[in-house]
């Protein structure tokens, strides 16, 4: 392969070149900055995570902040101080330069967007992988559900809601929601799909009127790109990862990193686990 995969990219080459690697293939990949997009459809069968890595003093806060929320913060592992290896869920990656893009967060600004964050680390630095809903998307797939930013080619629409989640310590803030939308039948479908898999968001928070939970205009997501909801249908909402972003903006933290919104870092478990 040649050059560098943009955010932008072929559906078709996505769904056969990227959606049949292993989790370790894709990492080798953004390794090498090959893959710096979304990972929706990609790595098909293995679980993807958001990446949170915090400086040693707002570790056991943020932990507690995952156990208060678990529908947007499901805790897959934390690392060791210093290891930029998570053992647990992809023993042999670098969590420095295996996701497609970080961003960088200073003082509650975020400070930079790369693609590899290996001059940004320090051996005082505590990684979270929190489960992410690109997990069950085969699932869904595979049910006959619509799942409307990968056939548009488009990352997904995120945005933050008024549901407050639950303080610990210095984190706080709204949850954020990704939707995708469907008829009604085909959500009730999705509910049921979706239940299965607890680590990786579990079923819908909301379906229909986006109002009710705070979403004014969902041609203008505050994160992903916005996709055709079609006559007929109406946004589904899934608790998402990207929540505590929100509440590490909050906290206005000296030091922090995260994923750069839709683009996981893909692990080696397998997404029925």
């Amino acid at each position: 392969m040649n050059g560098r995969i943009e955010a932008r990219f072929d559906s078709a080459m996505r769904q056969s070149q990227f959606a049949s690697m292993t989790g370790r293939e894709f990492r080798d990949l953004c390794r090498r900055e090959e893959y710096t997009g979304p990972t929706a459809g990609v790595a098909v069968g293995f679980a993807q995570a958001n990446l949170v890595i915090l400086r040693a003093d707002a570790a056991a806060e943020f932990e507690e902040f995952c156990r208060l929320n678990p529908r947007p913060c499901p805790l897959l592992e934390m690392t060791r101080l210093g290891w930029v290896e998570p053992v647990a869920c992809a023993p042999g990656a670098d969590l420095r330069t295996d996701a497609p893009r970080y961003r960088v967060f200073r003082d509650g600004e975020c400070v930079d967007r790369p693609t590899e964050i290996v001059s940004y680390w320090s051996e005082n630095l505590v990684s979270f992988l929190i489960g992410c809903s690109f997990t069950f998307e085969s699932a869904l797939q595979k049910a006959g559900l619509p799942v409307r930013h990968i056939e548009e080619n488009r990352n997904v629409p995120m945005y933050r809601t008024e549901i407050a989640c639950k303080q610990a310590g210095r984190f706080a803030g709204p949850l954020v929601v990704s939707m995708r939308p469907m008829t009604l039948s085909q959500a009730e479908t999705a509910a049921r799909v979706t239940e299965g898999f607890p680590r990786s968001h579990g079923p819908p928070i909301h379906v229909g009127d986006p109002e009710r939970i705070g979403v004014a205009d969902l041609s203008r997501p505050d994160f992903g790109d916005s996709v055709t909801v079609h006559p007929g249908e109406v946004p589904v909402f899934w608790a998402c990862g990207v929540t505590p972003m929100e509440a590490i903006l909050r906290a206005k933290l000296e030091f922090a990193v995260t994923h750069e919104p839709g683009h996981m870092f893909v692990t080696d478990l397998p997404d029925s686990a």
